[in-house]
């Protein structure tokens, strides 16, 4: 089992990375970041990506849709942006974020790699 170091480096070595988090949906706070870079700060889109998941869980609720979410992507010209929730008691409130370069990254080898770093993580 892999502990928050480890499996960041893991997500960064899925093909295009630019950078991983992860992150408490509670706080917007990044408990770890690797990657990123002085025109891409990691601790901001953590915060940032926290509002999208709350937003999201409460339209679930709303709709009282059961189950839970996979993961989001956001596609953007350059990157993609994938926010994978984790599913284990230990990782409940937390998500994986992980930025790709769009050019460099196989999108479905991209959510099937940060599904197993989830799988791997021990918090």
């Amino acid at each position: 089992m892999a502990n928050t170091e480890i499996a960041l480096k893991e997500a960064m070595m899925i093909e295009g990375a630019i950078g991983a988090a992860l992150v408490d949906v509670t706080s917007g706070m990044a408990l770890g970041t690797m990657g990123g870079g002085k025109d891409f700060d990691l601790n901001v889109a953590a915060a940032g990506n926290t509002d999208l998941v709350r937003a999201k869980l409460r339209v679930m609720e709303m709709l009282d849709l059961t189950g839970s979410i996979d993961d989001i992507l956001i596609t953007l010209t350059s990157q993609y942006h994938l926010i994978r929730p984790l599913t284990s008691r230990s990782g409940a409130g937390l998500f994986l974020y992980l930025a790709l370069d769009r050019k460099r990254s196989n999108l479905a080898m991209a959510r099937r790699g940060l599904q197993q770093v989830e799988a791997g993580l021990d918090l």
